[in-house]
């Protein structure tokens, strides 16, 4: 069945989900609420009957009324440094507690600071990447990173943010989206070049009814069916998709498919096809259901697979794939281990070289 070429413009990728890696590394005060809360990938949830020996219980990060000068804030190290383009603060379900405004900041740090480190940086290591802008109750402010309100970060990758509420309050949720930068040190030798930390990302989709693509290319085992991709039932003869973008080009020796999780729902054949969209020949254009096939398995449920690519198959290097569930079902991850040819680290190199100017 024909279907459409990967979409031109793929969704931004959270650098600070908990799902891939963020994490707190401070904060100045979290009395009400935990700031780990703010990373969570899931919505945030609200029980109107949860009270502890402190008050009401949110799902984010809450603060104590402030009774002198100043202002609250948390440090985030980002899963992977990236290009931040857009920071979202999602005051959900606070309504009578969130903060009047807030203000972003970035840094680029060395290796993995601690909180004492992180105390004790001085102000000047934190560069604007959104001023400050005020913020409503129960709703997403998104705060764009431009040249104007981030003179020095703007196109510029980052380690670590810095989100300060001004005075105190509570913020259920953190987004910091934009583009992964790998370090180029990181990507020698065999690698999986869907993974999101390494710059892999998902193009498009035929459908993400029960779970998103992205999925796929996060770290770690899945805990749950929620945390793979699965789509709907289907009732058409077709069959479901995504595509992908590899994190450069280079030549695949294994492919795992992993349908953990998926126990009477995984799919019954999956097809990975796959191109080198930097050559203007057949195998490099067209409709991705016509890409040459690199692997053709009928996976078993709740099961980790993990199979050589043949030979053929890793003569010519990729740099898209899609991968096809035949009809329909679930899968939890995917992982193209292989190398990055010449070409495409030296393009990381000079991307990490002009982002961190």
């Amino acid at each position: 069945m024909s279907s459409a070429a990967p979409a031109p413009t793929p969704a931004l990728t959270d650098l600070a989900s908990r799902a891939l890696g963020g994490v707190v590394v401070t904060c100045n005060d979290q009395f009400y609420a935990d700031a780990s809360n703010l990373l969570l990938p899931h919505a945030a949830r609200f029980d109107p009957d949860a009270y502890d020996a402190k008050g009401k219980v949110y799902d984010g990060w809450e603060t104590r009324r402030r009774r002198t000068v100043g202002d609250d804030w948390v440090v985030v190290r980002l899963a992977a440094p990236g290009v931040v383009e857009r920071v979202d603060v999602d005051t959900a379900w606070f309504t009578g507690n969130f903060p009047a405004a807030a203000t972003v900041h970035g840094a680029r740090l060395e290796g993995f600071p601690g909180p004492n480190d992180v105390w004790e940086l001085p102000e000047h290591v934190w560069r604007p990447l959104a001023p400050r802008t005020p913020l409503t109750g129960d709703a997403v402010t998104s705060l764009p990173v431009t040249p104007e309100g981030a003179p020095e970060l703007a196109g510029r990758r980052v380690s670590h943010v810095r989100l300060t509420i001004h005075p105190d309050g509570g913020v259920a949720r953190l987004r910091v989206l934009g583009r992964p930068v790998p370090d180029p040190a990181l990507l020698t030798g065999t690698v999986d070049l869907a993974a999101t930390e390494n710059g892999g990302r998902v193009l498009g989709s035929s459908d993400e009814f029960y779970g998103s693509a992205d999925h796929l290319l996060a770290p770690g085992r899945a805990a749950t069916m929620a945390d793979g991709w699965e789509n709907a039932r289907r009732r058409d003869g077709g069959h479901d998709w995504v595509d992908l973008q590899l994190a450069g080009a280079g030549r695949l020796r294994r492919v795992e498919v992993d349908t953990t999780c998926f126990v009477g729902n995984a799919p019954g054949r999956v097809v990975l096809r796959g191109a080198d969209l930097r050559t203007g020949g057949a195998a490099g254009a067209g409709d991705p259901s016509t890409w040459p096939v690199l692997l053709d398995l009928r996976p078993q449920p709740d099961t980790r697979h993990v199979v050589a690519v043949g030979a053929a198959a890793r003569e010519g290097a990729v740099t898209h794939v899609r991968l096809e569930a035949h009809p329909d079902g679930g899968l939890s991850r995917l992982r193209l281990w292989g190398e990055l040819d010449d070409a495409a680290l030296a393009a990381a190199a000079r991307r990490w070289e002009e982002t961190g100017r």
